[in-house]
C-alpha cells in the first residue's frame, strides 16, 4: 500500500504535469489564435502569472521526489523514483537555461518595444516547452509505476 508521501508526491507532480500540458496544448493554441497584439500580450501575462508559481511547484515536486527516494531507498521502485527525480532535475535545468530567458524577455514586451523576431522567440519557447512536457510526463509515469 502506497504511503501518504508517495501519493502526495505523485499528485503534486501529476497536477504540475497537467498544468504544463494544458499550457502547451490548450492555452498556447488559444493565445496563438488571437490577433497579433493580443496574442503576444496574452503570452506575456501568462508568463508573469505562471512564472511566479511554477518555480515553486517544480522545486517542491523535486524535493518531494528526493524525500521519497531517500525514505524508500530499500523499496523495489526506488530506481524508478530516482530516475523520475533525475528527469525533474533535467526539466529544471532546461527551464533555467532555455525557457526562462525567453519568458523573461517576453514578460516585458509591449506593442512599442517588442523585437521584430518576437514570434520566432515565442515559437522557440514553445518547442522547448514541448520537450519539457515530455520530460515531466516521463517523470510522472515513472512515479506512477513506482507505486505498484
Amino acid at each position: 500500500m502506497p504511503s501518504a508521501l508517495e501519493v502526495v508526491t505523485t499528485v503534486v507532480v501529476g497536477v504540475m504535469v497537467g498544468v504544463e500540458f494544458s499550457v502547451a496544448f490548450v492555452i498556447n493554441p488559444i493565445l496563438n489564435a488571437l490577433p497579433e497584439d493580443s496574442s503576444q500580450l496574452g503570452h506575456a501575462h501568462g508568463g508573469r502569472m505562471l512564472g511566479a508559481v511554477m518555480p515553486v511547484w517544480y522545486l517542491t515536486s523535486l524535493a518531494l521526489v528526493a524525500v521519497w527516494a531517500i525514505a524508500g531507498r530499500h523499496d523495489h521502485g526506488t530506481g524508478l523514483v530516482v530516475t523520475a527525480g533525475a528527469l525533474l532535475i533535467l526539466s529544471v535545468v532546461m527551464s533555467l537555461l532555455l525557457l526562462v530567458p525567453i519568458n523573461n524577455r517576453n514578460k516585458t514586451w509591449t506593442a512599442e518595444n517588442r523585437p521584430a523576431d518576437w514570434k520566432q522567440q515565442l515559437n522557440r519557447w514553445l518547442r522547448w516547452h514541448y520537450v519539457r512536457v515530455a520530460v515531466i510526463v516521463a517523470a510522472f509515469t515513472l512515479l506512477a509505476a513506482a507505486l505498484t
